[in-house]
């Protein structure tokens, strides 16, 4: 395995993964672009693959899933999945990946699609980096480019039905891995008592965007 991981060359794809990204990626796309990949999951997946002590190869093809997994956006916005990990395909040869690892590569893509369907470890820690922002204290800021995204790209939802979509979302999810769920639990906790707060504001005719700003001051 070890002989496996030095003849990738991660430099080299993490160089080329960037370059697509910053060149293709729409400018409209507030949550999924190149930040969301660079700074936000491909770390969550760095950081989940040291807690729980991954073999170098198994660091590398994870890590390497965390930087293809929103490729797909470069094509389209829906299914986009397939499109990523045909990327992938067409592409890890060139940087000495092997097809064995390139399957590897594309089943954790995949089981990145909504509603997630992880399988194994692998998959299961990158679909939690993809989500770590849910139990992070920068989910509003977040959240809120999600939301503005989808108003572009898809159609416009009313604040109190996109809130209690969030809501839903966030009290039905649960974290595949027991790290994620010590790192990320308490924090995606709080965030759901906000977001009641806030639904229950709007409900009631109350202005709901200090109770955010509150949070946020409060976490910080």
């Amino acid at each position: 395995m070890k002989g496996a991981a030095q003849q990738a060359d991660w430099e080299q794809v993490r160089a080329y993964v960037v370059w697509r990204l910053s060149k293709g990626l729409p400018p409209t796309l507030y949550y999924h672009n190149l930040a969301h990949t660079l700074d936000d999951v491909l770390p969550a997946a760095e950081r989940l693959a040291a807690e729980v002590k991954l073999l170098p190869e198994e660091t590398l093809l994870l890590r390497t899933a965390a930087l293809y997994h929103d490729l797909g956006y470069l094509v389209r916005y829906r299914e986009n999945e397939i499109i990523a990990a045909s990327i992938a395909a067409e592409t890890l040869p060139q940087f000495g990946y092997t097809l064995k690892q390139i399957r590897t590569i594309q089943a954790m893509i995949m089981a990145t699609h909504m509603p997630q369907a992880a399988q194994n470890q692998l998959e299961a820690l990158l679909c939690d980096a993809d989500l770590d922002s849910l139990g992070r204290e920068d989910f509003f800021d977040t959240n809120r480019r999600l939301r503005l995204e989808l108003m572009i790209h898809e159609r416009t939802v009313p604040q109190e039905v996109w809130v209690t979509g969030q809501l839903q979302f966030l009290t039905e999810h649960s974290y595949y891995t027991v790290v994620a769920r010590s790192l990320r639990g308490a924090g995606k906790q709080q965030n759901i008592n906000t977001l009641k707060e806030y639904l229950n504001a709007l409900q009631e005719g109350r202005s709901a965007d200090s109770l955010v700003l509150h949070h946020a001051t409060q976490q910080g």
